[in-house]
């Protein structure tokens, strides 16, 4: 064959690959079922395991790369098992009709609340002067109308979310009322207010992004502030995922969140600004990248692409967000002293305690 023919015939094959995947996915929704019906989990970890040993087995003896196979049938193992998450909300949904309002549903975040409540089965409206979120029902203004849904859930930017958690208290809705907020410190008035109004409120930090399609994996932190059946209802809500679901305190998540979110987000910045301020050249760097810098690389990159605004917000906002901030600073104050007195034994010292502390977190999570 010459290479036209060679080059059509990858097509073929890729056209069929697909149609296989397509295959897949449709027996993927019949698992689903089969699962709701039997009473059995969505995810199966020792099936995912019998899974990959078999395609690595297979990949050897077809003469292909094991981490090739590895990496395929992951792929394809967590987009199945996206499919029956899916397929296991719509079907377990604690929506049936009910109604639901997301303030400030064009967002983002807000988009991703407006359509997982909607696969549950709630009748969604959005109310954002930023637009409409079709095919959902728009609002200009939240408040000029009626406030009997089941469910408000508010996604608005951090720096209004009290203002409006305040406004809802004086309506005082009978519905399950919570915010989205990745910081709950600066909401303390507004919460307390919703409380003190007689609503049953919450409040939730979802532990993800937009762009998430499967809960395996992700935590949903929700947040008590005095009424533990509002608390209840919002992991009711994500009780059909496979999401990992945590209740805190107000102030312990704000301390928490100060290393999770405001030390992971300051590392970064300073990794980026550090390559600005240093004179080299973005190009001349990736000439000598390393695994390592690769890496950071991509995860800073990611941080700097993101909004100023909303990251400013959590390193600024958070009662406990200076705490983090100097442990850095006085971490770094370790390391160049270290380096500078060409002290070898503190610096094996410092790099040894890091990795027991993170060996415990990672014996922690397999508990």
């Amino acid at each position: 064959m010459d290479l036209q023919e060679l080059r059509d015939r990858l097509t073929r094959l890729d056209g069929e690959l697909l149609a296989l995947i397509a295959e897949r996915q449709r027996l993927s929704t019949e698992v689903a079922r089969v699962k709701r019906a039997t009473g059995h989990p969505t995810r199966d970890f020792q099936r995912e395991r019998d899974v990959l040993m078999n395609a690595r087995s297979v990949a050897v003896k077809l003469g292909l790369p094991p981490a090739l196979a590895d990496n395929l049938l992951r792929l394809l193992i967590r987009s199945s098992l996206a499919t029956q998450e899916q397929a296991q909300v719509a079907a377990q949904g604690q929506g049936s009709g009910k109604r639901a309002l997301v303030i400030g549903g064009a967002g983002k975040m807000g988009r991703w609340f407006v359509e997982f409540l909607h696969s549950q089965g709630f009748v969604v409206e959005v109310a954002d002067p930023a637009g409409t979120v079709p095919p959902h029902a728009h609002r200009a203004d939240w408040q000029s109308d009626d406030l009997t849904h089941d469910v408000i859930v508010v996604a608005t930017p951090l720096g209004i979310t009290k203002a409006v958690l305040e406004q809802l208290a004086r309506h005082r809705p009978p519905g399950l009322v919570f915010d989205i907020g990745s910081l709950k410190t600066p909401l303390r008035s507004g919460l307390t207010a919703l409380m003190q109004a007689g609503v049953r409120v919450s409040s939730v930090h979802p532990m993800f992004g937009p762009d998430t399609d499967l809960l395996s994996g992700r935590h949903v932190i929700h947040v008590d502030v005095g009424r533990p059946d509002a608390v209840a209802d919002t992991q009711n809500l994500f009780a059909s995922t496979m999401a990992e679901q945590v209740v805190t305190t107000l102030d312990d998540h704000d301390r928490l969140i100060a290393y999770v979110l405001g030390l992971s987000h300051a590392v970064n910045i300073a990794f980026f600004s550090a390559l600005a301020d240093s004179g080299e050249a973005a190009p001349r760097l990736a000439r000598l990248s390393s695994t390592t810098f690769d890496a950071q690389l991509a995860v800073a990159s990611l941080v700097a692409g993101d909004s100023p605004a909303l990251y400013f917000e959590i390193q600024a906002l958070n009662e406990y967000g200076g705490e983090s901030l100097a442990a850095l600073a006085n971490a770094v104050g370790q390391l160049q002293a270290l380096v500078a007195n060409q002290d070898a034994a503190g610096f094996a010292r410092l790099m040894r305690r890091g990795q027991s502390y993170l060996q415990d977190r990672a014996a922690a999570r397999q508990t």
